[in-house]
């Protein structure tokens, strides 16, 4: 039952909500602007109410596995495993040839599923970083970097840090692309009203 669950997770988080967004409005977002299927470049290339759905979609597909887990298994462990093959599932979807977003949507929606206390000091984090900067990217980068240590001083559930570790290792990992440019100062900031 338990890899049976794992499986179901990790299908359900490759559901490219981005990609299928941005078909349903005649644009395929892997041809335009940053080419990634996440929030921020839908709301770029689409419009800021695609952007929402797709945040939200992609949210809750960390959210809705993780939770019923914990409610089903009673294992942290499990639960901690689910998590990972949530954020795994959307940044190497098997719909999109092992391609896939960033993971910080689907990542948030790990967080308020394991520890909703980390995930809204994360939350107002990457907020923060956001607003002062303007980049998507570098709130996104720290925040995630932060999130496991956050996870450790709230929860201090070893099995649930060690999930956000993992996330946020692969969150900056699918960034590298973006902290070179932050690095050069070619990055693009978000514009927003």
């Amino acid at each position: 039952m338990k890899i049976a669950y794992l499986i179901a997770t990790y299908l359900v988080a490759s559901i490219p909500f981005g990609y299928i967004i941005g078909k349903l409005f005649g644009k395929d977002v892997t041809r335009e602007g940053s080419g990634n299927i996440g929030a921020t470049n839908v709301a770029r290339t689409i419009g800021k109410k695609a952007g929402i759905a797709v945040l939200i979609l992609d949210m809750l597909k960390g959210f809705i596995p993780v939770y019923y887990a914990k409610e089903l298994f009673w294992d942290y462990k499990f639960v901690a495993l689910v998590a990972i093959t949530a954020v795994i599932g959307h940044c190497f979807s098997i719909f999109m040839k092992f391609r896939g977003g960033k993971g910080v949507a689907t990542g948030i929606g790990v967080l308020l599923a394991l520890s909703p206390q980390t995930a809204g000091i994360v939350i107002l984090l990457w907020i923060g970083i956001f607003l002062t900067s303007g980049y998507v990217s570098l709130a996104s980068i720290i925040s995630a970097s932060l999130s496991w240590v956050i996870m450790l001083y709230i929860d201090g559930n070893f099995y649930y840090t060690s999930a956000a570790l993992i996330a946020s290792i692969i969150i900056v990992m699918k960034h590298s692309s973006n902290i070179e440019r932050l690095i050069k100062g070619t990055e693009n900031r978000f514009i927003y009203k």
